[in-house]
């Protein structure tokens, strides 16, 4: 067995080597990353397929990591997540294989809510206290806060804005309107913060940001689906959120919770002070 006793540690190990890694490893890197509890059933030739390479190239990865082969590699995600109970994806799937062309509206809309319940599920146990404690850390030392986040993440980007605005922060979303995301970005400088919203594909205008940011010693927070996105490999810190996914779309309920926990956890650490609300002038008796 490989040095590495728990999916933690393994994961944190390839981190480390994930830049020395060839193309087809680091495919295979990001597909197990975002992948864990499916990989207590999957198949070599599954995992081959997502990341269409030949199965080969899997037993080539797990051996980089010290493991005899692809079942070693696999004993260790069913040592860690064997014995939980069905997730609410898992029993959305097997609703989806049950009923593919006969599912009312109401079903539907219910097996979506219960794949969300399963991302924060997940989220709520790969909560990282930590680094969590870090991240409103790093948002309370800004001069400046700038967010972005573009498409699928622009909602979750535009929430933030708008939530970060009732703190004494100086605030910029960067909403490109006009084109203008890069003169948006003209001010930020080194003692701000780039709180970037980004998930797969990773958006080029965000990625930019990030890359000028970095240029001009600003710091980076990045709320991201995997550790080993080009994304999380730019920034100082990262909050990793994986959403569920049911019927082709993937949700946003787990990144919107975790941007409203950020705020919140650094509103109060700021007390917050809310406008009170405005006085009705007494009637003239």
């Amino acid at each position: 067995m490989a040095q590495d006793n728990t999916v933690d540690e393994l994961m944190q190990r390839i981190a480390r080597d994930y830049e020395g890694l060839s193309r087809q490893l680091k495919v295979i890197a990001n597909y197990i990353e975002t992948n864990r509890q499916q990989m207590v059933v999957a198949r070599i030739q599954d995992v081959a397929d997502a990341c269409e390479v030949q199965p080969s190239a899997v037993v080539r990865f797990a051996q980089r990591f010290g493991f005899t082969g692809y079942s070693e590699l696999q004993a260790l995600f069913r040592d860690a997540y064997a014995n939980s109970a069905p997730s609410y994806e898992q029993r959305i799937r097997t609703v989806i294989e049950h009923h593919p062309a006969k599912m009312k509206s109401a079903q539907l809309g219910r097996g979506f809510i219960e794949s969300c319940q399963a991302g924060l599920a997940d989220l709520q146990r790969q909560f990282d206290d930590e680094t969590f404690e870090a991240a409103v850390d790093l948002l309370q030392e800004a001069d400046h806060i700038y967010v972005t986040g573009v498409r699928r993440m622009f909602p979750v980007a535009a929430y933030l804005g708008y939530a970060l605005q009732h703190t004494q922060k100086r605030v910029v979303l960067l909403d490109g309107v006009g084109g203008m995301a890069r003169e948006q970005l003209r001010g930020l400088r080194e003692g701000d913060v780039l709180l970037a919203v980004s998930m797969t594909p990773y958006g080029a205008e965000t990625r930019s940001a990030i890359h000028l940011a970095l240029e001009r010693g600003a710091r980076v927070l990045a709320l991201t689906d995997s550790g080993l996105s080009p994304i999380a490999r730019q920034a100082e810190l990262v909050l990793s959120v994986r959403e569920a996914e049911a019927f082709g779309f993937r949700a946003l309920s787990s990144t919107i919770s975790l941007a409203q926990a950020l705020f919140i956890a650094l509103a109060y650490r700021l007390e917050l002070n809310l406008a009170p609300p405005e006085e009705t002038p007494e009637h003239e008796h």
